[in-house]
């Protein structure tokens, strides 16, 4: 998935923090000051920034401002207990992505994290007709074919496919599934099932796939 900085120095917010993007299948690094969090950026290369305003040494404005002076594009979403709106336009205007009051819900910051870190890089295309063994996929018209003979699949399958290609080789977590495909709450069970029929209907082996395959404690990924 993606590397992560939290620039936090509440301990405790930092290992919710850090519980909530593993689950996501992120990894983390960890900076307890603005000046920290500077530095990690400049040799880390995060994906993106999860900025606490009220840090030592340098604040999250301030970091802001640096990172942007030094020409720094790393996504930024900030962190504050600050709800003024005055301090989310200095956020915004300072470069940062998104900004997020405290407190949150671990869903609202996992969508909003995917949502930046979704603007922030090209989107991996699927191309309308995929072709893998004797599976033939047309996402363009619904339809899928095994060894010539067409195998019906449920729109939600086709759509939980075409994210692991999009993603090909790479952990897709279940939460990211259901944000991505469900727009109501459900459980990750729900995606479990759904790849289970899809292994069903396209792996040789169901029980030992080659193609759809679990990623322990995170989701899952598509292989060739």
């Amino acid at each position: 998935m993606s590397k992560i900085l939290i620039a936090e120095d509440d301990k405790n917010i930092l290992a919710g923090l850090v519980d909530i993007l593993k689950l996501e299948g992120h990894t983390t690094v960890i900076a307890r000051d603005g000046e920290t969090a500077v530095k990690q950026v400049q040799e880390r290369k995060p994906d993106l920034l999860i900025l606490d305003v009220m840090l030592p040494k340098l604040n999250g404005f301030e970091v802001c401002k640096r990172l942007k002076k030094e020409g720094s594009a790393v996504p930024i979403i900030i962190l504050s207990a600050q709800g003024e709106e005055a301090d989310k336009v200095l956020g915004l205007e300072l470069g940062a992505d998104d900004y997020v009051t405290k407190p949150f819900s671990p869903r609202e910051l996992t969508v909003r994290i995917k949502a930046v870190l979704r603007r922030s890089r090209p989107e991996a295309k699927v191309e309308d007709s995929y072709e893998f063994d004797n599976i033939k996929v047309d996402f363009k018209r619904f339809q899928a074919f095994r060894a010539g003979q067409e195998v019906k699949m449920t729109s939600a399958e086709f759509k939980i496919l075409k994210l692991l290609l999009a993603n090909k080789g790479e952990p897709v977590s279940r939460h990211t599934i259901l944000g991505d495909i469900w727009s109501s709450e459900v459980t990750t069970r729900t995606v479990d099932t759904h790849i289970w029929n899809l292994r069903e209907k396209l792996e040789s082996d169901p029980g030992n796939p080659k193609h759809i395959i679990t990623v322990h404690r995170i989701g899952y990924k598509f292989v060739e």
